[in-house]
């Protein structure tokens, strides 16, 4: 009987390159359940940049022309934001500059976050606490994908991601209950954030640690023993 050789596909370093950018940049943008859930019915997405930049310049007329006072117009800014940037989220991101995309979205939900604290009179710290817990979020995400580690698919869902984030808070500020929308929002996130990348940092610790020790057993195995190891695990069968 012959045998066909086996074949290996070694994958395109271009196509390998493009797939670890678009990756990265998805990531970097923090989509939760509505956008990734809307991904299938968008078709190829809207371009990311120019609708980001317009939104977030959306935000800044609303913020620069007072009207962001109290009521149902606090929802403004949270459904620009929404309705400009969700749309681009089955873009491949990979315009010469679509690396610009989260930078201007976490730029956006800042600055959103911000405006709406100082409508409904929210404590500046408890802004702050939100703001860096976020922060800590995205800085997390960038330092591990650099490392060629990825937070797993179920972090971004239970984040709520941008849109799912604002929207509640939005919601919040028109009811007239941000301060403690916030104050519960921030522990949740807190608490998701910090117990999964401590449990994600140690257990890599601890996989690179058996990985050295069973590197250092094997340099110091003389080659005799290595023979006889293998003798052994050869001989039962």
């Amino acid at each position: 009987m012959i045998t066909q050789p086996q074949t290996t596909t070694i994958p395109d370093p271009d196509e390998e390159r493009r797939r670890i950018q678009t990756e990265r940049l998805l990531a970097y943008r923090d989509d939760g359940p509505i956008a990734t859930t809307l991904k299938g019915v968008l078709g190829r997405g809207l371009p990311p940049v120019p609708f980001t930049l317009v939104a977030l310049l959306a935000i800044v007329a609303l913020a620069v022309g007072g009207v962001l006072d109290e009521g149902p117009i606090l929802l403004a800014p949270v459904l620009i934001l929404v309705a400009l940037v969700v749309p681009s989220a089955p873009s491949d991101h990979l315009g010469r500059l679509d690396w610009l995309t989260p930078p201007l979205l976490r730029g956006a939900e800042f600055l959103t976050i911000i405006l709406l604290g100082l409508a409904e009179d929210t404590p500046k710290w408890l802004l702050f606490v939100l703001l860096y817990v976020v922060g800590y979020h995205t800085y997390d995400t960038v330092y591990r994908t650099r490392q060629g580690i990825w937070p797993p698919a179920w972090l971004f869902r239970a984040g709520l991601g941008w849109e799912g984030r604002l929207l509640i808070l939005g919601v919040g500020a028109v009811a007239g209950q941000l301060t403690a929308v916030v104050a519960v929002l921030t522990a949740y996130l807190f608490v998701l954030f910090a117990v999964e990348s401590v449990v994600s940092w140690v257990r890599l610790d601890k996989a690179s640690a058996q990985a050295q020790a069973q590197a250092d057993q094997d340099l110091e195995q003389s080659p005799e023993e290595a023979a006889e190891q293998l003798t052994g695990d050869a001989d039962p069968a």
